[in-house]
């Protein structure tokens, strides 16, 4: 084989795998309950390739509910994180798909309460 030939089927190689890495990694962090509900990208983000576009709350509420549904889920809680003095935040706030969760109360309430986000 030649080496024009090699390096032509290296270059196909490499020019088709860069859509999978480039999806790579949002797959790889997208929750397993989102993946397996097949969840993509377009439904909250509401783009087909997004970068940093923030996901608004009325994306996820439309399949978990509103503030007072939530509130209503997570009653049962020692504190309803979804019943807060601050009124209703951005979900994203404290639910990020592709990194770890952040419980927003503990910013002020350090070891006052012990829960997590999911």
């Amino acid at each position: 084989m030649t080496h024009a030939r090699c390096f032509a089927l290296l270059l196909c190689g490499l020019l088709g795998a860069i859509p999978a890495l480039a999806q790579a990694p949002a797959t790889r962090k997208l929750p397993e309950h989102h993946a397996k509900a097949g969840v993509h990208c377009f439904n909250c983000h509401h783009e087909e390739k997004p970068t940093q576009k923030a996901v608004a709350s009325d994306s996820c509420m439309a399949c978990h509910g509103d503030y007072p549904a939530m509130k209503e889920v997570t009653k049962h809680l020692p504190v309803n994180p979804h019943d807060s003095h601050l009124g209703e935040i951005s979900c994203t706030e404290c639910h990020r798909q592709h990194q770890p969760p952040v419980v927003k109360c503990l910013e002020c309430h350090k070891g006052k309460f012990k829960f997590t986000a999911k």
